[in-house]
């Protein structure tokens, strides 16, 4: 009897000791998280995150919060269990973070240049939509080249075939949208006079092109940062956008209220697709959030993963999340997911 006894324990001893190493076994996958909300009109650290110097800026009553996503990168079994059960996490294979081949410090550094990244493009898109436009100008000539004496230096590129010339990359997607050796008349403007050239591109690298190197610039006559560390990926351009334009315009884009919101921008002020979208609307709420921008892209999902009281409204560009937030100020009814 004694021996069972002894028996059934060490039994039990082994079975709790093997559990508790298999619960504890790294797996591979990880917990996505509701992360952080910043308010982009406010400070951190006692540092203002959209700092402006020679104009004057407004201050608002409400809150224009991004909103991120936290990574448990090295997951346990144990942790598996509790976030697949949670319904605030989500339990994710560890590739669609971290891709194979890209050690994690790897891909941390690519969320940070796409961070910084979208703050030029919140910036730009910002100020272009405060009356500032963007200037493509032309830095060099290819020697031999389609542009050789027609362009020169310092020429401000307008137009391709009628179409504006917005940005860099809209230069270098009307050039490629035509096959290689099409002629392209071309806008452009030369010590204050414009004027057109025909020029001819020509197929380099596989692409079309018309032999030039470009520049893109955007006069104004202040100085414009965004100061906020810890945070990376490309999704908060939309935020900084919106708080760039609240803070330089005398209107109060939030009307008193505290707006979430997620959404990657480009130059031309176009919002597209994030990733977490449930869990960045848990951090907004639960940072008191009552209102949330929603991209096209992720209206189904979102839709899919309300929180209470929380209206998701879409939008496709910087100018829809404008006329939203106008809509509401006015007490209308922006459009919804």
């Amino acid at each position: 009897m004694r021996r069972r006894g002894v028996t059934v324990l060490l039994g039990a001893l082994l079975t709790a000791l093997l559990s508790f190493g298999v619960l504890n076994a790294p797996i591979p996958y990880v917990v996505l998280g509701p992360g952080p909300t910043v308010n982009t009109l406010g400070t951190v650290d006692g540092k203002e995150v959209i700092q402006v110097t020679g104009r004057a800026t407004s201050t608002s009553a409400g809150q224009l919060r991004l909103t991120t996503v936290g990574v448990q990168p090295t997951v346990r079994l144990r942790s598996a269990l509790a976030g697949w059960f949670s319904a605030d996490e989500a339990v994710v294979p560890r590739e669609l973070v971290y891709p194979p081949g890209e050690t994690q410090q790897e891909v941390e550094q690519r969320n940070e240049e796409d961070f910084r990244n979208s703050q030029t493009s919140a910036e730009t898109a910002a100020l272009r939509e405060l009356g500032f436009p963007v200037q493509v100008l032309v830095k060099t000539v290819t020697a031999g080249g389609p542009s050789e004496g027609v362009l020169k230096p310092g020429d401000i590129v307008t137009s391709v075939d009628g179409t504006p010339v917005t940005s860099a990359g809209k230069l270098t997607e009307l050039i490629r949208a035509k096959p290689a050796g099409t002629g392209l008349t071309v806008g452009y403007t030369r010590a204050g006079t414009a004027a057109t050239a025909r020029i001819t591109s020509r197929e380099s690298d596989g692409r079309p092109r018309i032999g030039v190197e470009i520049d893109q610039q955007q006069p104004h006559p202040f100085t414009l940062s965004i100061d906020l560390g810890d945070i990376g990926g490309p999704s908060a351009g939309l935020m900084f956008a919106l708080g760039i334009v609240d803070k330089l315009e005398p209107a109060d884009l939030t009307g008193g209220t505290i707006i979430a919101g997620t959404g990657t921008i480009d130059d031309e002020g176009r919002v597209g697709p994030i990733g977490g979208i449930a869990q960045k609307l848990v951090g907004a709420k639960d940072s008191g959030a009552k209102v949330f921008l929603v991209p096209e892209a992720n209206c189904a999902e979102a839709v899919r993963n309300p929180q209470p009281d929380l209206p998701l409204l879409r939008v496709g560009s910087l100018a829809d999340a404008l006329t939203a937030l106008e809509t509401l100020r006015a007490g209308g009814q922006p459009t919804r997911c």
